[in-house]
């Protein structure tokens, strides 16, 4: 008799401790990501980017990034109570602005892309609250951060040893 042995992309397993380190294995690439994230800051007011952040690690489940962003935001001063309300901010619409509600939806269908796409009403949303420059750096930074949720994922990251407090 077989054991059935595969995971769930619902529950994955994962590592007690990490399998690989990216920032030592790829340099180039890592230092080329740190540039990426950076550049896609800019601009952007720094509640919207953990937001962003915290979201997009919340549907990719990235356990790692998730607490580095949900800490980071409470250093910037961001409220417990909106940060309880990030997953299920479309019924509880009243804690986030119209432009950060846009921003919620846009980082979900951009990290949900291979389930519906980007559909026409969410991009017009965001449109409607951020001009071009400010949307494509929203976008820019919801490129990062699901390419960040990746690498923590696949490099077996373990959430609560942040290593940019080395």
């Amino acid at each position: 008799m077989t054991t059935n042995t595969t995971v769930s992309p619902t529950t994955p397993a994962l590592p007690e401790q990490p399998r690989l380190d990216f920032a030592k294995t790829a340099p180039k690439v890592f230092r080329a990501l740190i540039g990426f994230d950076a550049a896609a800051r800019e601009g952007l007011d720094p509640a919207l980017v953990e937001l962003i952040q915290i979201r997009a690690s919340h549907l990719n489940h990235c356990a790692y990034c998730l607490h580095m962003h949900t800490n980071d935001a409470r250093k910037a001063g961001e409220s417990e109570d909106r940060l309880h309300m990030v997953p299920v901010w479309r019924e509880a619409r009243h804690f986030f602005t119209e432009r950060e509600q846009a921003a919620l939806a846009l980082t979900e269908a951009v990290t949900l892309v291979a389930d519906t796409g980007v559909p026409a009403d969410v991009h017009a949303q965001a449109a409607a609250q951020f001009d071009e420059t400010e949307l494509a750096q929203v976008l820019a930074l919801i490129l990062t951060i699901n390419t960040w949720n990746r690498v923590a994922l696949s490099t077996g990251k373990v959430a609560g040893t942040d290593e940019r407090r080395r």
